[in-house]
């Protein structure tokens, strides 16, 4: 009777689904039969394309190819997978379900890496994100692309092995001691405890010292970036709109170590993580969309959903330019990330989960030819009333309510005198004071700002005197804002508190607050 020889092996690999890492285990079985490779499990075509780049990278390595019928498994089978990151576990498969390679070398260990077909290994995106679930599964060692060892290194506990060429692997099947000088030891690692990270970049080369006069835009952002809060800046054009709001995260706090894992490894699963650099991000995003985006663009989207703008903008700064320009679908997409903070897509076979933290910031002129309310002698508004009507229409009730603080940026009548005021740094020590202030004043631990409270934790986090309470309560009686509205103005008189080193509201804070809510009471007049 004639005996079939059955080789099978395992490997763990990798995938990213959303933001977020997968252990994916690829299996090889080697069986007698016609000469083909099938790969089964739910690949998408970058994967299924692995086997002619897996093909020729064997070959040219000096390995043998097996000419037998080759299956290959990514499972578990009901996930969708996509990528390259699985081209050298499968090729480390076939070549230890050969005999070509020892097996007991890939044990415990994640292979990533896409292959090019001369051999070479080439960086992947998303490493970030499964090496950190991989160390959640208890796996210690990663073999990965050399290029990608520097940002796998910013997580503590693991033993990476960084390799630029699929033939390095046969070294260590013939002397394993081989495999030690495959070893990456990088020079800054992060403490799985306290996170303790490389030394934190500076400021950027946008200043506020820059911008002349605006002194009341000025403080107002300096709210924003104490508390959070989302601000639209209205005026016409050049008056320096873009200007204020491009330097806004260099007075915003510094990311902490938990935000900074988490928008490192955002983007690195977008694949836009900037390369060479073996530390967490350190500087707060900012991102700047243009007005065609689309909804999917936005928050995201795909068959595996990948992030979208406001992802990428996650525990920073995603400023909208020209408001009323986007598409109407598009800003009201906004909604559920400006209240919960994340973005939900739902697919057939997975609900994908995005985390969308961000300060928003928009512009927006007062008309569509810009100079409503701001005419001079050579520029004049010349929109009609149903122009006007249209072009505010396109920001509806429910999105304005969201944003916290509407800010008139107008035009100086003079350039003489004008002045600089603060810079930067100054802006940032005052709101880093600020900060101290409030997180001395929160008891058990709770460090949120005043933008991110609600219901009984902003009642119990705002003490407000009588004065304070009436002119509130004035203030939602006669000038229509909604209840949201309402609590976006105590949320700013706290801020505002903590700016003036005051434990409790006082009236003034409040003023102050209602001041900044003067826009949609505009738009809703017209």
């Amino acid at each position: 009777m004639e005996v079939f020889f059955v080789l099978y092996t395992q490997i763990c690999s990798g995938s990213v689904y959303g933001v977020e890492g997968r252990i994916i285990t690829v299996e090889v079985d080697i069986s007698n039969g016609l000469p083909q490779v099938n790969i089964v499990g739910l690949p998408d075509p970058a994967v299924r394309e692995s086997v002619e780049r897996v093909r020729a990278a064997v070959k040219n390595c000096g390995f043998t190819f097996p000419m037998e019928r080759i299956t290959v498994n990514l499972a578990p089978a009901d996930l969708r997978k996509e990528g390259t990151a699985f081209d050298l576990a499968i090729a480390a498969g076939i070549l230890t379900a050969s005999g070509q390679l020892k097996s007991r070398l890939f044990q415990g260990l994640l292979v990533l890496g896409e292959l090019a077909l001369n051999g070479e290994l080439r960086a992947i995106p998303g490493v970030l994100a499964m090496v950190e679930q991989a160390r959640l599964s208890g796996i210690t060692k990663v073999l990965l692309p050399k290029s990608n060892a520097a940002e796998a290194a910013c997580l503590e506990g693991m033993q990476l092995f960084g390799v630029t060429h699929l033939s390095e692997l046969s070294n260590a099947a013939v002397d394993e001691s081989a495999w030690e000088q495959l070893r990456y030891r990088a020079d800054c690692s992060i403490d799985s405890a306290s996170m303790g990270l490389c030394k934190e970049k500076g400021i950027g080369s946008d200043d506020f010292g820059d911008v002349l006069g605006q002194h009341h835009a000025k403080r107002a952002l300096l709210i924003a970036a104490c508390g959070q809060h989302n601000v639209l800046l209205s005026g016409p054009p050049g008056t320096g709109k873009t200007m204020l709001a491009r330097r806004l995260p260099g007075i915003m706090p510094p990311l902490s170590d938990v935000e900074a894992l988490q928008v490192t490894k955002i983007y690195s699963a977008a694949g836009k993580l900037p390369g060479g650099i073996p530390t967490l991000m350190r500087e707060r995003p900012f991102r700047s969309p243009h007005h065609t985006i689309s909804s999917a663009g936005l928050i995201g989207g795909g068959s595996i959903p990948r992030p979208g703008e406001v992802t990428l903008a996650h525990r920073g700064l995603l400023f909208l330019d020209e408001l009323p320009e986007f598409s109407r679908s598009a800003l009201e997409v906004l909604r559920q990330p400006l209240e919960d903070r994340e973005v939900t897509i739902s697919r057939s076979r997975a609900v994908f989960r995005f985390p969308s933290h961000f300060l928003l910031a928009a512009s927006m002129n007062p008309c569509p030819c810009g100079y409503y309310g701001h005419d001079t002698d050579e520029h004049r508004c010349v929109c009609s009333e149903l122009a006007l009507a249209r072009y505010r229409a396109k920001i509806s009730g429910p999105l304005l309510d969201r944003i916290d603080m509407h800010i008139e940026v107008p035009r100086p009548p003079s350039t003489e005198g004008l002045k600089s005021g603060m810079n930067s740094a100054q802006m940032r020590e005052i709101v880093l004071a600020a900060t101290e202030r409030r997180n001395a004043r929160t008891t058990k631990g709770s460090m949120r700002p005043p933008a991110e409270l609600a219901g009984a934790s902003l009642r119990k986090a705002v003490h407000m005197t009588r004065e304070a309470e009436q002119l509130l309560r004035s203030a939602f009686d006669n000038l229509g804002v909604s209840l949201r509205a309402h609590d976006r103005i105590l949320k700013l008189s706290r801020t505002i508190a903590d700016l003036e080193a005051s434990d409790c509201v006082d009236s003034q804070h409040v003023a102050e607050a209602i001041g900044y809510r003067s826009l949609d009471r505009k738009l809703h007049a017209i």
